[in-house]
């Protein structure tokens, strides 16, 4: 089984090299002023077009669905003060229609002869991208615990990417044996959600530790530092995918053009990553010791990114709970129910009480929760 399933990253991972990801996300939104979903898609096609230049295999956006990822709660991110969370996936979600961009984004990746996909924020979201078409998920440091989305990624049979950012060493496990259980093929990004990440959070010997615990699963990196010497180094210990955040200015507006790489700065390290200059690279100084808490067990952003389940449409008293009635949504500091990672335990439930759309699903209102 860890053979094929070895065999099956390695096909949709491009074989042998390692795989470069230049993480557009949302760096089409560039004024704080908004723009036409016309102009976000020109944005988005200029920078694919950059990615392909500067030798990437793959772009990488996010996509959302307000209705089912974020509460209509005021509430900041810690990393974008700015925007209120629900006013900001709102306005990404209204610049990225189907059929006028994410249908013809995905077009012109394919004319380009550059891998598409996306991280989808909730089961919406996934639903909408399965209509574009996906090779593969990426699964954010947020949403690692949400197996309402999980659930439905999981059942499509794709690969799944995921990144450690907002997870302990033994949540991480109960993810990646959760996702084993179910025969996914799995990529696994060490990952410190920081913006920008600080050179000495970095533990790569944490790479080394993972290859060793999860041999059959394939360990890359999700950088979110300046520069590339830490992303190097990363490939050097053995990351064989690495993703970065890419923009055309680091001065534009928005969360993450501050991090991201311009495609002069990305060309370089496409180059010396694919003629493996890398190996030359000092890893001393980003080292740290192996089987160290992953920062991710502390992160502050984790009560803001973290999910709740909630009712996903009005429940009479005693009705059974299905998966398609549950929503997990942002932020779980606010949203009260129980935490998403509870989702197989009330699915069957019955409600002992009649639920509003949107109330949290707590174990007060259902028969039997074991979480």
């Amino acid at each position: 089984m860890a053979q094929r399933l070895r065999e099956q990253r390695e096909k949709f991972l491009g074989g042998n090299k390692v795989f470069v990801i230049a993480e557009i996300g949302k760096n089409f939104i560039q004024t704080e002023e908004e723009k036409s979903v016309a102009e976000y898609l020109a944005n988005a096609k200029k920078l694919v077009d950059a990615a392909k230049n500067a030798g990437c295999d793959a772009v990488k956006f996010q996509t959302h669905e307000v209705e089912d990822e974020v509460l209509d709660i005021e509430f900041t991110s810690p990393h974008f003060k700015s925007k209120d969370r629900y006013s900001w996936v709102t306005r990404n979600m209204n610049a990225t229609p189907l059929e006028t961009f994410w249908k013809p984004i995905k077009a012109h990746c394919d004319k380009r002869g550059i891998i598409f996909f996306s991280t989808p924020m909730s089961r919406k979201a996934a639903q909408k991208l399965d209509k574009v078409g996906v090779p593969f998920w990426k699964v954010g440091s947020g949403d690692i615990f949400d197996y309402v989305l999980l659930d439905y990624l999981t059942d499509t049979g794709k690969p799944i990417i995921f990144s450690t950012g907002m997870a302990s060493l033994n949540e991480l496990d109960r993810v990646v044996s959760h996702l084993s259980e179910k025969k996914t093929p799995l990529v696994v990004l060490y990952c410190i959600s920081k913006y920008p990440a600080p050179k000495e959070y970095f533990n790569l010997a944490t790479i080394e530790y993972l290859k060793e615990k999860y041999p059959a699963v394939t360990i890359g990196f999700s950088d979110h530092s300046l520069g590339h010497d830490v992303a190097l180094a990363a490939v050097a210990l053995g990351a064989r995918v690495v993703e970065k955040h890419f923009s055309f200015s680091r001065d534009l507006w928005g969360a993450d053009h501050k991090v991201s790489m311009t495609p002069a700065e990305m060309k370089e390290f496409a180059r010396l990553v694919h003629t493996r200059t890398y190996k030359d690279v000092p890893v001393d100084a980003y080292y740290g010791k192996k089987e160290k808490e992953l920062e991710g067990a502390g992160n502050q952003f984790r009560p803001y990114f973290h999910k709740s389940l909630m009712a996903g449409e009005n429940l009479a008293k005693g009705a059974v709970i299905t998966k398609n009635v549950v929503f997990a949504m942002r932020p779980q500091k606010l949203a009260e129910g129980l935490s998403s990672d509870c989702f197989y335990d009330v699915v069957g439930c019955k409600t002992k009480r009649a639920l509003k759309k949107f109330d949290p699903i707590t174990k007060d209102v259902i028969a039997r929760a074991t979480c």
